[in-house]
């Protein structure tokens, strides 16, 4: 019986621990508004220099599932880890809900929005919900997105 008790803790220990690893994979809120305020920051101060780190994520601007993204008014990315040229305005998630329009009506000049939509999570296929915090710098429209 001290055995049965001994294996289950061990498994049970394994399993809470896996989980932690796991959600230590995934930004948090905190950190997506916090490495959005830095992105802001670094755009007023240099907005080429900043878009160029971003690309690259120089400086903490990628971490784990976090990324800054910036598109121009007419919707196309010049910000992302792996999309710069896609068309902000004609995202979608698997609802239809067009996303990235919303991203750019709801976004204000020195204030941050929240835009929640369906999107997998890195290596996922299937879609969760997914929350961006975005706001207007200049003429760009910028975000910073975590998974709930």
């Amino acid at each position: 019986m001290k055995r049965l008790v001994t294996t289950i803790a061990i498994a049970l220990a394994v399993v809470l621990r896996s989980a932690a690893a796991l959600a230590g994979d995934l930004g948090s809120a905190e950190e997506a508004r916090a490495l959005l305020d830095r992105a802001v920051v670094e755009l007023k101060q240099d907005r080429d220099a900043a878009i160029a780190r971003f690309n690259r994520g120089d400086g903490g601007f990628r971490d784990r599932d976090l990324y800054v993204f910036c598109a121009t008014p007419d919707g196309n990315t010049v910000a992302h880890p792996t999309h710069v040229g896609t068309n902000l305005k004609d995202l979608e998630d698997k609802r239809g809900k067009p996303f990235g329009r919303e991203m750019f009506e709801v976004a204000e000049e020195g204030k941050v929005k929240e835009v929640t939509y369906l999107w997998p999570k890195p290596g996922g296929a299937e879609p969760v919900e997914k929350n961006t915090y975005v706001t207007r710098v200049g003429d760009l429209v910028c975000g910073v997105g975590f998974y709930k």
